[in-house]
């Protein structure tokens, strides 16, 4: 074969190649094939293709028998793929041209006829919307399993008494099944942040075709309902060049991601000897290769690390879509590998999370003594005056100097004789000793939101029915 007949047979590899006299070089082609990484998109593409073919025959744009043969071949194909015995080719570019190249081979010219009406950049849109859709409802499937992990351990400690810090200062006594509580709610903010992004996610961009629509008879409308979106994009140039869906997913992702890192920061520091509240199982930590000592919180740790990678890929597709004209741009081809190990990341932290959880095992006792240190009670009894009648700013020097008094003696205020309290006030009576214990200053607060332990035990509650 001459030079000019091997020229040619390259060139044809490629579907669009007509217009085109020479191929593109090695180094382009592998600049410039995806299918290295969109090919985890195949179940989608194969998901949306049957759809459009149905669409195709029910509008008559296409054959009865042709409708069939594509049904047939991309049916083989889905199991060539699952087997793992589909030939990926980067000759191919990406994961459309892969499978449209199989299905050719297979069912021949009805193959051909599959992309009537539609391009590759309204079918990327399309397969990327239904992975995503996919992997938000696996994602909040994920997300209530770890609530539900915080419920059986909160459960466990709605009596347990902690520090609350500010400023990671002892302040307040708290509930630890309260402290856990928090995450709970974060949690279930996230949520809602993940349902209300699925809305948008959840729109049909196929039929927008290249940038301008299509002049077959097609019905998108029917398309979506078969896919089961809720709506059409309404503007094709926008159906085919925005990924703002992608980035409000990222968004979502990055704040549950922040919400782990802070409570695998508290998982560390309660770990750490200097604290002891808790322990994690053996099998989410690691040892030292010098240290022999050593029990290093290595999950949350990881997670701590993965969400700045996590935070990166909201700010790399930001910075994708910042300077883009419409329509579509090959721009959007770096979409899918931020995207991807977003929701990879996403989904094994929440996996470990809810059964790290189940390991923790909680050292009553330090937890008391850390918030016994810290005159965890003061506010409560500058509480205890204003309800006497001292006005607040005078209660609280008051309880102030109580607290440099009670360090010089090296105790607690609970600790202190009533005479030694009745100098710093009068109107301390023998009542103070209730509010000044750990137990008290909890059971005190007595309110929705509270941290006492009835209202914590009423919360749970409350989070369960949500779940169910």
């Amino acid at each position: 074969m001459d030079n000019d007949s091997s020229m040619e047979e390259q060139i044809m590899r490629k579907t669009w190649s007509g217009r085109f006299n020479e191929p593109v070089s090695a180094l382009v082609e592998r600049y410039t094939a995806s299918v290295g990484f969109d090919y985890r998109l195949a179940q989608y593409d194969i998901q949306g293709s049957l759809a459009h073919a149905q669409m195709l025959a029910e509008q008559g744009i296409i054959g009865e028998q042709d409708w069939l043969s594509i049904q047939q071949g991309l049916g083989q194909i889905g199991e060539e793929i699952r087997n793992r015995q589909f030939a990926w080719s980067q000759q191919l570019e990406d994961v459309h041209l892969n499978i449209e190249k199989r299905l050719t081979h297979l069912v021949g010219d009805a193959g051909k006829r599959l992309h009537t009406g539609r391009s590759r950049n309204d079918q990327v849109a399309t397969d990327i919307r239904l992975f995503l859709r996919a992997s938000i409802d696996d994602i909040i499937d994920l997300t209530k399993a770890m609530q539900q992990a915080l419920l059986d351990l909160a459960e466990q400690h709605v009596s347990t008494v902690m520090p609350g810090f500010t400023h990671l200062q002892v302040a307040q006594p708290v509930s630890f099944g309260h402290h856990l509580m928090a995450y709970f709610e974060m949690l279930k903010r996230d949520i809602g942040r993940l349902r209300d992004c699925r809305k948008r996610v959840n729109q049909l961009p196929l039929g927008a075709a290249a940038l301008a629509g299509t002049s077959y008879p097609i019905n998108r409308e029917r398309v979506a309902q078969i896919l089961g979106f809720d709506s059409v994009c309404e503007n094709s140039l926008d159906a085919v060049s925005d990924r703002d869906f992608a980035i409000e997913f990222c968004a979502c992702a990055a704040l549950i991601m922040t919400h782990l890192s802070r409570m695998s920061e508290e998982i560390i520091i309660w770990m750490s000897p200097s604290f002891g509240f808790i322990q994690l199982a053996d099998r989410f930590c690691t040892g030292s290769s010098i240290m022999p000592q050593k029990k290093n919180p290595d999950v949350p740790e990881l997670v701590r690390g993965k969400t700045g990678r996590t935070n990166g890929h909201l700010v790399a597709l930001l910075t994708l879509m910042k300077a883009q004209p419409l329509a579509y741009n090959k721009d959007n081809q770096e979409d899918k590998e931020p995207l991807f190990d977003t929701v990879d990341t996403l989904t094994d932290t929440l996996r470990i999370y809810a059964d790290m959880l189940t390991g923790i095992r909680v050292n009553h006792d330090a937890m008391r003594q850390s918030a016994l240190r810290g005159y965890a009670t003061a506010t409560d009894l500058a509480d205890y005056l204003v309800k006497k009648g001292t006005p607040f700013r005078d209660a609280h020097e008051i309880v102030a100097k109580a607290v440099q008094y009670a360090e010089q003696k090296g105790c607690d205020l609970s600790n202190l004789e009533l005479g030694e309290l009745r100098q710093f006030s009068a109107h301390i009576d023998p009542d103070i000793f209730a509010v000044l214990t750990l137990e008290g200053s909890m059971k005190s607060r007595q309110h929705i939101g509270g941290t006492a332990p009835e209202q914590v035990q009423a919360a749970i509650l409350r989070a369960r029915q949500w779940l169910a």
